[in-house]
């Protein structure tokens, strides 16, 4: 077995769409697992059409979240065909993932209930919006809508402006983890056991996930959090300061480093204050603090900023754009964009090494139905 494809030889079936189960299938088919994607035979996956930009026939972002994995297409209203993944499953298949529409899999007898009662050793997992019970079991959802009534919106963005989205998929991508949290938790309790189980995961509860703290510091006090920019509830300083070209972001977290940022500044009296010299007096006068943190960092550059920070210690970075990321010497270092082995493209590795060997970028997102011949036990693809 290849050391850095620790789940190499075994199988998945993914039943997924979108971002979150997809996300996790393709966690595992980096670290070797066989996943084989499930498509319905009309368009596929609904990311296969979100775009532009278009890479190679299909989204840019569905190579991103499909890569290394085989592809069939099963019409689940054909008897056939519902027979035959159901076959499927139970000749080769260690682990399911599913994210349809509640009901949708049950409608089908391909719930994890049922598929255990016919192979016991099978690790069986539910990717749903709002969770397995509650109120709103039964509704779809989508990440922006977690972001939402998960309270994520409520903490982003500028104080007194309008709620604003994380700018990326974090709710979706966030339980695509978790599932694959749960799915390698299930695989060391069935090595043990000798006994598959059902995993649950939603969307919802990642969303109350990411919250931990928030969460934790209402409960300790009873105040609503509000929207802080870049800024941290807990921490002062901890937030992106404008420069003379550009932005900040410094990241003093505690005293010892907050008396060194004072001092590098020519300012070593705000260490002593009473006003600023704990973190905690520091956050009840955040106001003061920041106002004369940002009439210094506005007089000259970011990179010189940089620099002197760095020099005494003081964790300290760029705002950078997407372009300036890819070509950051530190990310082409760790070597996190990888290069496709059959075709002019490049995506985002797994941020995982094993004995400093990244997981590899084995193959593309498959076509629609490319592998079909394995779902119908014809000759295994190349």
């Amino acid at each position: 077995m290849n050391d850095n494809a620790p789940l190499a030889g075994l199988t998945v079936v993914e039943i997924c769409h979108s971002v979150a189960g997809p996300y996790g299938g393709r966690i595992l088919s980096d670290l070797g697992a066989e996943v084989i994607k499930v498509e319905n035979p009309d368009k596929g996956d609904y990311a296969r059409d979100w775009g532009p930009p278009y890479w190679h026939g299909a989204a840019a972002v569905f190579h991103a979240l499909n890569r290394n994995k085989l592809g069939i297409t099963v019409d689940l209203r054909d008897p056939v065909e519902l027979a035959r993944i159901k076959a499927l499953i139970h000749d080769r298949a260690d682990i399911v993932l599913q994210n349809l529409r509640p009901g949708t899999i049950e409608r089908y007898g391909l719930d994890g209930d049922r598929l255990l009662g016919e192979k016991p050793t099978l690790i069986y997992c539910n990717l749903g919006a709002y969770g397995r019970v509650g109120p709103m079991r039964e509704k779809p959802g989508y990440d922006p809508l977690m972001q939402a009534c998960g309270g994520l919106m409520s903490v982003t963005g500028e104080e007194g402006g309008g709620p604003v989205r994380v700018g990326t998929s974090i709710i979706d991508m966030g339980s695509g983890m978790w599932l694959a949290v749960g799915v390698l938790a299930a695989l060391h309790r069935r090595h043990v056991t000798g006994k598959g189980c059902i995993v649950d995961t939603s969307l919802f509860e990642t969303a109350l996930a990411w919250m931990t703290p928030h969460i934790a510091g209402y409960l300790a006090n009873g105040v609503v959090r509000r929207r802080m920019g870049s800024g941290t509830v807990e921490i002062v300083p901890h937030q992106a300061f404008p420069t003379k070209d550009g932005y900040l972001m410094v990241a003093a977290g505690n005293d010892s480093l907050f008396r060194r940022l004072a001092m590098e500044l020519g300012h070593p009296e705000w260490a002593d204050d009473p006003r600023f010299a704990t973190n905690g007096k520091r956050v009840v006068n955040r106001e003061d603090i920041v106002g004369l943190l940002s009439d210094e960092f506005s007089g000259d550059t970011t990179e010189h900023w940089l620099s002197r920070l760095d020099a005494v210690g003081v964790p300290s970075a760029p705002i950078q754009s997407v372009d300036q990321v890819v070509e950051d010497p530190q990310t082409k270092a760790l070597e996190m964009i990888q290069p496709a082995p059959q075709r002019d493209m490049a995506l985002v590795g797994l941020p995982l090494a094993f004995d400093g060997v990244r997981p590899g970028f084995r193959r593309c997102a498959p076509e629609l139905g490319q592998h079909n011949k394995l779902f119908k036990k014809e000759e295994a693809p190349t």
